[in-house]
């Protein structure tokens, strides 16, 4: 019994078993004040805000081409050619601004010059169109769609001479385009560190950081263009001048609104910038082919004169472009005043800032 006794005793015993215990439960979150909410109201305006500007400009661009008095010419100075070139103006209204021109050269001439879109010239085998795809890859679309079936009546078979092609490694001629989506998009970005360093430096730094971002940008942006996918194939210093030129301006346009404006900066500048910009480039439709708002807006806003002046380096070299550097030059002046006004304004709330602690400091002294 004894030896039994003192087996049994050095028997470990059955573990217990662990059970988890419940989780306790959950307090009740703390009520958000109102302030709260009211912040995030306002914050979230900024997504709204952008959704309606992007959906409205771009549909409202893009959604519906038309033609506009588009500029075109019918070959030939026979009565029967005025005859039939009258009769195509009136049956296409405001579509169609139709003249006639003497000669092939002529009409190649005038394209060339981008004064026309595109020539007509039925002949006693064939008919052709003139026309040029650097100048507007869809206007020269929607040309041949308008006069293949004028063809089509006349019995004569259709065949297409493009005056001025666009370039072997840009096929759909939009390659300017999306150059320029890359320089503002590059612009507008900078802009937003630059602000926040602003207060560090003088005016004279803020100016010279603006241009200096204004260079990497374009630089980044021409080699990739042209060295390496071969859109650009000449004049790069050109593009590049161009480029500095209005990159410079949207950086300087931010780095004034920011200290204003703030968290809606970037909503301001993608509207300038993205959504009014972009749509009135006559990247992907010429203004003639849009409603009479991008239209309108091509005349002076800042990506259609780089536009227009980068395509007229890369593919009608000798045309002028003097009008549009004039433009690019002018859209420096409104970041360039605005960068002053709000340096201005920020040495006048400093001393304002200190004056009032001036004040409060000799309250406190005369109290104690």
């Amino acid at each position: 019994m004894t030896n039994h006794s003192t087996h049994l005793a050095t028997i470990d015993p059955e573990p217990i078993m662990d059970f988890p215990q419940p989780a306790p439960a959950p307090s009740r979150p703390e009520r958000v004040p109102a302030v709260a909410w009211r912040k995030l109201g306002l914050t979230m305006l900024i997504p709204f805000f952008l959704v309606a500007v992007m959906g409205l400009a771009y549909l409202g661009a893009f959604h519906q081409p038309q033609p506009h008095n588009v500029q075109v010419a019918i070959v030939g100075d026979t009565a029967a050619t005025k005859v039939f070139a009258q009769t195509l103006k009136d049956t296409a209204g405001e579509s169609l601004d139709v003249r006639t021109v003497p000669d092939a050269a002529s009409a190649r001439a005038l394209i060339g010059q981008r004064e026309l879109a595109a020539a007509y010239a039925p002949g006693a085998e064939n008919a052709t169109l003139f026309l040029s795809s650097a100048a507007s890859e869809t206007t020269a679309s929607i040309t041949q769609k308008i006069f293949l079936p004028v063809a089509f009546e006349q019995h004569l078979p259709f065949q297409v001479a493009d005056v001025v092609p666009v370039g072997t490694h840009d096929s759909t001629g939009q390659g300017l385009f999306f150059m320029l989506v890359a320089l503002s998009i590059g612009g507008y970005a900078s802009s937003v560190p630059l602000s926040g360093f602003m207060a560090r430096v003088r005016l004279r730094s803020r100016f010279a950081l603006a241009v200096l971002a204004g260079a990497i940008v374009s630089t980044i942006a021409v080699v990739i263009a042209g060295p390496l996918y071969g859109v650009l194939q000449g004049n790069l210093w050109g593009i590049w001048s161009l480029s500095w030129l209005y990159v410079s301006a949207i950086v300087m346009m931010g780095m004034g609104l920011h200290p204003m404006l703030r968290h809606w900066t970037t909503p301001t500048l993608t509207l300038l910038f993205v959504a009014l910009n972009f749509t009135s480039s006559g990247g992907i439709f010429a203004p003639s082919m849009q409603p009479g708002l991008f239209g309108g807006l091509n005349a002076f806003w800042n990506g259609a004169a780089w536009h227009h002046a980068a395509q007229t380096l890369l593919y009608f070299p000798g045309q002028s472009m003097g009008l549009d550097v004039l433009k690019l030059a002018l859209w420096l002046i409104p970041g360039a005043v605005l960068m002053v006004l709000t340096h201005l304004w920020s040495l006048w709330k400093t001393r304002l800032a200190n004056e009032n602690a001036r004040i409060r400091a000799v309250e406190e002294a005369i109290a104690a």
